[in-house]
């Protein structure tokens, strides 16, 4: 090297050592190094000034002659680190750490700093940190009360024994994080029994992610789940997204209708499942989240493993708590609690006193299949109070359709239970579409069915399309 390459190369290690020297002696708290030996090396202004010393003079000295009851050449010899340790230094405590610092296994040196020049100073963030924690506790139980009026178990209405039962179940899934299969017809509450399993467990102040399988295009779905880096595709955001599963750490993933999954999603979802691990789209980084699975279908998933179109391991993975809701006609001596819970939620919100429902009344909605579940109830009784100003709900308050199969002489044979039921669907049907316009998708989510669904039953009954 010649010799004005050999000045430069000084002058920078110089620039670079006087920089070392500026931050050295700008951390806030006193600092200081000592030698594998325990002599002083490094004593920065900051310690100076608050031990009343002058920093450059201590350079060279055992650390023992500098600072009363200093451990730093005990952790020199030990190479064990002490971290906010309580320390006396002229009779005032302090909290300190001295970190051993290492090169190939060996202490070479010893870094000492002053957390906290008085333990009063630890006290007040205890304080503070305390009055923190009284708040949180605080919102945490606001949270719940919040969402307890609305996803707990006492939310489900039912006597009938199969719904007893059955909440027994559920409540049992609350004590573990395994994944929950939910099943049923459209209408029947799945989503309710998940919030309600959700709510019980000790994920209930985390997320409940909500994604339906059937409303996403295939093609965003996998980025909905996962997530995707910014760049991925063309219009993704700059920053990226997080998916669901991400989202939901340490929380609930209920997938709605499952049964619609994509069957080329379905490996990556059981991957996510077994590893509770996953990249997001155009990543290469594994991002791990600890959720449990709730998933819910309204169609039988044997039948489409069957037919191939939903894997079986898919399945063996998800069916590991399984809660089948039964429909409202097999359980008719719910149909009335139900409906006064209804109404008694809908009279708070329209801020009416209690409605009563009226004996023919309530025998007309007993006696209905109602093909549409609880979703089909509510929707009944909401266009029954609307119509109504009074404290009662009598029988010309709900849907002709009602009235007049509580008047039909095909209800009162009781040897033709089929066509009881084809009857009553097949005017449903035909209400529905009187009510919404002949529009096929609005009268298929009055009736708590899918279109496709609606359109079959409109041909077995013989009804134009």
């Amino acid at each position: 090297m010649s010799p004005p390459e050999s000045a430069q190369r000084l002058r920078e290690l110089e620039s670079q050592l006087e920089m070392f020297r500026l931050i050295f002696d700008s951390i806030h708290n006193g600092c200081l190094v000592t030698d594998a030996e325990g002599y002083v090396t490094h004593f920065n202004k900051p310690y100076g000034h608050f031990l009343g010393m002058v920093p450059d003079r201590q350079i060279g000295r055992h650390c023992t002659e500098v600072l009363d009851n200093t451990r730093m050449h005990i952790v020199a010899a030990t190479g064990i680190p002490e971290i906010n340790q309580p320390h006396m230094v002229n009779g005032q405590n302090m909290v300190v750490q001295r970190i051993p610092i290492k090169r190939e296994g060996k202490v070479i040196a010893v870094f000492g700093q002053v957390m906290f020049k008085d333990v009063r100073d630890v006290r007040r963030l205890a304080d503070k940190l305390s009055l923190l924690e009284s708040k949180v506790k605080l919102y945490e139980e606001e949270l719940i009360n919040l969402r307890s009026t609305r996803y707990t178990m006492n939310s489900i209405i039912g006597r009938s024994h199969s719904i007893t039962t059955l909440k027994k179940e559920a409540l049992k899934a609350t004590g573990n994080a395994f994944p929950v299969l939910i099943t049923g017809e459209s209408g029947t509450g799945k989503e309710l029994f998940a919030q309600a399993v959700h709510h019980g467990s000790s994920r209930k102040l985390k997320p409940f992610v909500r994604i339906n399988c059937a409303a996403i295009p295939k093609d965003l779905l996998e980025s909905e789940l996962f997530g995707y880096e910014r760049g991925a595709f063309t219009g993704a955001r700059k920053r990226g997204k997080a998916g669901k599963f991400e989202l939901a750490h340490r929380g609930t993933v209920f997938l709605d209708e499952i049964g619609d999954l994509p069957l080329e999603m379905q490996p990556k979802l059981l991957r996510v499942l077994e590893e509770k691990e996953f990249e997001r789209v155009g990543g290469n980084t594994p991002l791990r989240s600890d959720f449990r699975l709730i998933a819910a279908t309204n169609q039988n998933l044997e039948d489409l493993m069957t037919a191939g179109r939903f894997r079986k391991d898919l399945y063996y993975r998800l069916n590991v708590i399984a809660l089948h809701i039964p429909p409202l006609r097999e359980r008719p001596e719910d149909i009335l609690p139900i409906a006064d819970h209804l109404l008694q939620r809908m009279g708070e919100e329209i801020l009416r006193s209690e409605i009563v429902i009226s004996e023919r009344a309530a025998i007309a909605l007993r006696r209905h299949d109602w093909p549409g579940n609880v979703r089909e109830l509510s929707n009944v009784l909401e266009r029954a109070i609307a119509s109504t100003g009074g404290a009662s709900l009598h029988l010309n308050d709900l849907p002709f359709y009602l009235h007049d199969l509580e008047r039909s002489g095909v209800r009162g044979n009781p040897s033709s239970i089929r066509e009881i039921q084809a009857v009553a669907e097949r005017e449903a049907i035909q209400f529905a579409l009187k009510e919404t316009g002949n529009n096929k998708a609005r009268a298929a989510r009055r009736l708590g069915i899918h279109r496709t669904l609606l359109y079959k039953k409109m041909k077995k009954h013989g009804l134009p399309l």
